[in-house]
C-alpha cells in the first residue's frame, strides 16, 4: 500500500468516525483506534495519540453548533468535565505500567456495557421528578428544542454521574477515545437527561478531557503527524456533517446507531486482546 493510498483510506475512515461521533457523542476516537490497531496495524499508543486528536477535531467541529442550536447544557459539561479532567491525568499516567493487551481489553469491557445499558433504555423517559438538590444549586435543568418547541428537563443522580465521569476521563487517558461512551452513560442514565442533550453535551466535553492527555501523549513521541493530518481533515469534516444531521434523527435511532457501532468494535478489541498482536 502506498502513502497516499493510506491516507486517502484514513481520510475517508476518518470522515465516517466524525460522523458517528458527532451524532452519538462518542467521539471519534471509537473508529478510530481500532481499524488504525486492527486494519493498518499501528501499535496502539501511536493509535490512541492519532484518535485523540481525532477526538479534539470532533468537539471542535460540533461544539459551536450545538450551543447555538440550544442542545449542549454547558453547566453540567463544566462541572462533570472537572472530574473527567482529573480521571484523564491518573488514567495518561498509568499508561506505560499497562501493556497493550490489557488496554484494549479494558476498552472492549467498558463498550459493550455502554451499548447494553444504552440499549435497554429504548424509550426517552420523562423525569416526572424533581431535580437533585446539587443540579439546582448549580442551576443545571434547563430545556432543549424539539418539533414541539423548547421542552424542559430535570437532572437526577448527580453524585453518581461525576463519579462515573471521573472513571470515564482515566480510561479517556488509557484508551484514547475520549469516553465519550461513559460520558453519555453518565448523563443519560445516571442524571436523566434527554438523549439528544446527552450526546451533544458529550462532544461538547470530549475535547477538553482528551486535550489533557494527548499532551501527556505528545511529550512521549506517541503523536505521529502522518497519522493525525488525515485524521483531523477527515473527522473535522465528518463532524461537521453529523451535527447537521442530528436535529433530523430520532433519538432512538441514535440510541441504536450508538449501541451497534460500539458493540461491533468492542467485539473486536476483545477478540484481539485474547488472540494477541
Amino acid at each position: 500500500m502506498t502513502i497516499l493510498t493510506f491516507i486517502l483510506i484514513l481520510c475517508v475512515v476518518a470522515f465516517l468516525a466524525g460522523m458517528l461521533g458527532a451524532l452519538t457523542g462518542l467521539g471519534g476516537g471509537v473508529v478510530i483506534t481500532p481499524v488504525l490497531v486492527l486494519l493498518f496495524h499501528v501499535d496502539i499508543h501511536y493509535a490512541i495519540g492519532a484518535s485523540l486528536i481525532s477526538v479534539m477535531a470532533t468537539s471542535t467541529g460540533t461544539a459551536i453548533a450545538y450551543l447555538r442550536e440550544g442542545y449542549t447544557n454547558l453547566r453540567i459539561g463544566m462541572f462533570l468535565e472537572a472530574g473527567a479532567v482529573i480521571g484523564a491525568l491518573i488514567g495518561a499516567l498509568l499508561v506505560p505500567f499497562l501493556n497493550s493487551s490489557v488496554i484494549i481489553l479494558i476498552f472492549g469491557i467498558v463498550l459493550i456495557y455502554s451499548a447494553y445499558l444504552t440499549w435497554r433504555r429504548k424509550q426517552e423517559e420523562d423525569s416526572l421528578h424533581s431535580s437533585h438538590p446539587w443540579a439546582v444549586a448549580l442551576q443545571l435543568p434547563s430545556d432543549y428544542p424539539t418539533l414541539d418547541g423548547l421542552k424542559s428537563y430535570s437532572v437526577q443522580g448527580v453524585p453518581k454521574a461525576f463519579g462515573i465521569m471521573t472513571i470515564a476521563g482515566a480510561l479517556s487517558g488509557l484508551l484514547g477515545i475520549g469516553s465519550g461512551a461513559l460520558k453519555v452513560l453518565a448523563m443519560d442514565h445516571a442524571m436523566r437527561l434527554p438523549y439528544k442533550v446527552a450526546t451533544t453535551t458529550s462532544n461538547f466535553m470530549i475535547g477538553i478531557t482528551a486535550a489533557v492527555s494527548a499532551g501527556l501523549y505528545f511529550s512521549r513521541g506517541y503523536i505521529d503527524p502522518l497519522l493525525s493530518f488525515p485524521v483531523v481533515l477527515g473527522v473535522l469534516v465528518g463532524a461537521i456533517t453529523g451535527a447537521k444531521m442530528l436535529p433530523h434523527i430520532h433519538s432512538q435511532r441514535l440510541r441504536i446507531i450508538f449501541s451497534g457501532v460500539v458493540c461491533i468494535v468492542a467485539l473486536q478489541m476483545i477478540y484481539k486482546s485474547l488472540v494477541g498482536f
